[in-house]
């Protein structure tokens, strides 16, 4: 599923620099970054992007919330650490390529003339950028980076694959859910909200 090039048409610069660039255009002008930035057969830039997304997430979570170290590796410092690699090695990988499988099921449903799926897998692991600041226990950040993910997924489909802004929402409605909602826990934040404006 991955590829390493040594310099794609048009691909990702490699390196720390080029992964805090890329944070910031995705965030900052992101239709540009979508246009540019995602190449065929580029994968690699994008999954070590979205893998420092999932471990600033979960190094998030570990530092404002303790108790949410998995405490099965002994103390909480070597629990973070063993936590962390997992998630690096294994969670965000896998959770990356699986969801880029139902993100491309559902796009074979929706839209006709598309691009490939290692354009897909960037568009997802692009997308994830504002959930790296996710991780701290604000229910108002994490709402605003779970939409903002959401709305980066959705546009990035519409520009890669080409099509019409109802299409690439429909397509993009589960993964979306599935990804922010409750990878990044956006749904809870949201509905964190939603009691505490209800109560006010």
């Amino acid at each position: 599923m991955t590829t390493w090039v040594k310099n794609p048409r048009n691909g990702r610069a490699r390196g720390p620099a080029a992964v805090a660039r890329a944070w910031v255009e995705i965030l900052v002008r992101p239709s540009r970054f979508f246009r540019t930035g995602v190449a065929p057969g580029d994968q690699a830039p994008g999954l070590v992007f979205a893998v420092c997304v999932a471990v600033a997430f979960a190094g998030g979570r570990f530092l404002f919330e303790p108790a949410t170290i998995p405490t099965a590796f002994g103390g909480p410092a070597v629990s973070a650490s063993v936590s962390l690699l997992f998630v690096a090695v294994f969670i965000a990988p896998a959770g990356l390529h699986l969801t880029a499988a139902l993100q491309t099921v559902l796009l074979i449903l929706f839209v006709r003339d598309r691009a490939g799926i290692s354009e897909t897998v960037q568009i997802l692991a692009y997308a994830s950028a504002p959930c790296a600041l996710a991780g701290a226990p604000i229910p108002e950040l994490r709402a605003a980076c779970g939409l903002y993910g959401a709305g980066l997924l959705l546009l990035g489909i519409r520009e890669v694959h080409e099509t019409s802004t109802l299409r690439a929402a429909a397509a993009a409605a589960a993964p979306a859910t599935v990804v922010f909602g409750y990878g990044f826990r956006g749904l809870d934040a949201i509905a964190a909200l939603l009691t505490r404006w209800y109560i006010i």
